[in-house]
């Protein structure tokens, strides 16, 4: 009977010690991993694309909220809406205006076909 009630309080004491050593489940940070992704992406990559805004001659950044994750694309004709994601976000020490010289880009088409082709892009604020 000693035996016994030795043997079960051995057990119970194990069971609370190793109880009492096991880490806590904490949640991590889920956007963690997407940040480091973007900021990969914008180290090896432009912000714009190929065309330019027509009033400015120039690649225009939309600056969105720091919280977009994703941008939509509409293509006329054969169904073309993607979904694409924000990569690139401003920092508060953004350089001048600007994306490069003139002529390096290509006008908005007469009959766009695309939401890229106007040379207005997404990028993330930095507040």
């Amino acid at each position: 009977m000693i035996r016994r009630t030795l043997l079960c309080l051995a057990v119970i004491a194990a069971a609370c010690s190793s109880s009492a050593t096991t880490p806590k489940a904490e949640a991590s940070d889920i956007y963690g991993m997407t940040h480091v992704w973007n900021l990969n992406y914008a180290q090896t990559r432009p912000w714009h694309g190929n065309y330019y805004y027509a009033p400015y001659g120039q690649p225009t950044a939309l600056v969105v909220p720091p919280t977009v994750s994703m941008r939509q694309t509409y293509s006329w004709g054969v169904s073309q809406n993607l979904m694409y994601p924000v990569h690139h976000q401003f920092g508060r020490n953004a350089s001048s205006p600007g994306a490069a010289a003139p002529g390096q880009f290509q006008p908005t088409p007469n009959w766009p076909s695309h939401t890229d082709q106007f040379g207005i892009y997404y990028v993330r604020g930095p507040w």
